[in-house]
């Protein structure tokens, strides 16, 4: 089973699960420079350091956000 997306930038890799997701806004309301679900593509991640996207990942509820490792 692969995640619905996966989004990269030169420091992390961010991967969505939507099957997982729980809509509970939890990484809208966090970061909302990078998570913005009226755009295309939703995550921005330069809309923030990578530190923060990481910090903010590990807080989603649901799992649906997972961060790999690089190289992953």
């Amino acid at each position: 089973m692969n995640p619905t997306r996966t989004y990269r930038n030169d420091e992390i890799t961010v991967e969505w699960w939507a099957d997982r997701c729980t809509h509970c806004r939890a990484c809208v309301m966090g970061l909302p420079a990078v998570f913005q679900v009226e755009s295309r593509p939703w995550v921005n991640l330069d809309g923030a350091t990578s530190e923060e996207v990481e910090k903010q990942v590990e807080e989603c509820p649901s799992g649906a956000l997972l961060l790999k490792e690089r190289g992953q």
